[in-house]
């Protein structure tokens, strides 16, 4: 970008580059009584992302997304450097959904040279990913609090998809006293069940049909809760023979737990939030669904 604030194409939405040019765009929008939506994205963009965009334009005057990959939330030997970076596409789908403005900063305009204060994640990030990839909800809460101060949004939009991440950033939201309402949209999914993800684009043909076991474990868990099954060892090891059957091996976890503390249940009764966290070959991909009704 060679300006803090550009529009380029006419049907891109406004890129802001540094936090001076956001804070004088949404100090104009407030005073003019706008209500402002927040989308926070890595960027990478896919249909999920794009309705969670669609969510705010629908219930917000303006439209804020960011496009930023945190290296905070990824460990040593994680994927931050290859993680897809597409911001010219992004722009362009952010334009057709009528994105109003993109957020799009630097990673030394976001953490500063002698930057050392980090959030402590609340106990809900403690299980499952918080046991998987240490340090990472505190990477999640620290770029989403900073977020919310730089962009003084009303309503914040995430996917469900994240399911841990969500029930982080809400936990935080009412313990900090955070005057902003949290949105959870539902996952979006391709035609055969895998949940969308921009870490989709590292599988291969072979690997990307074995991934949808992932999504057919979830099924088969509701299916069993619909037909009346209640013990969370059965149901733990009906999802773990989906995924072995699909040459998936390496799972990080199953679980059934909670949907507000995600503590692990058993008996399982309706409401219950199945995860699955699980590598297909050398990626690792998550995803949820809550059983026994919705």
């Amino acid at each position: 970008m060679t300006s803090s604030a550009s529009r380029g194409r006419p049907d891109s939405p406004r890129v802001v580059t540094d936090s001076a040019a956001l804070s004088q765009v949404l100090r104009k929008a407030r005073t003019g009584g706008k209500v402002i939506g927040l989308v926070p994205t890595m960027g990478a963009l896919h249909a999920g992302h794009l309705s969670l965009v669609r969510a705010s334009v629908a219930a917000c005057d303006l439209t804020v997304v960011t496009i930023f990959v945190n290296p905070t939330q990824f460990g040593p030997n994680e994927d931050f450097t290859r993680y897809p970076r597409t911001l010219e596409a992004d722009l362009q789908m952010l334009g057709r959904e009528q994105a109003d403005l993109v957020f799009a900063p630097a990673a030394d305009q976001v953490y500063r040279a002698g930057f050392s204060t980090y959030v402590e994640p609340p106990d809900v990030a403690q299980p499952l990913e918080g046991r998987c990839r240490p340090g990472h909800f505190r990477g999640v809460a620290t770029i989403v609090l900073k977020l919310f101060h730089l962009i003084p949004a009303d309503v914040a939009f995430f996917g469900q998809k994240d399911y841990q991440q969500v029930r982080v950033i809400q936990a935080m939201v009412a313990d900090l006293d955070v005057p902003i309402r949290v949105v959870i949209c539902p996952t979006v999914r391709d035609p055969d069940g895998l949940a969308l993800s921009s870490r989709n684009r590292y599988l291969n043909a072979t690997e990307r049909r074995q991934a949808v076991a992932i999504s057919r474990s979830l099924a088969r868990a509701e299916e069993l809760v619909r037909d009346g099954e209640r013990c969370a060892a059965t149901i733990h090891s009906a999802m773990r023979a989906v995924l072995t059957s699909a040459g998936i091996e390496r799972v990080d976890y199953v679980a059934l737990v909670d949907p507000l503390t995600l503590t692990d249940v058993d008996p399982v009764p309706d409401g219950t939030m199945a995860l699955v966290a699980a590598f297909v070959g050398g990626t690792r991909l998550i995803d949820n669904r809550q059983l026994g009704k919705g």
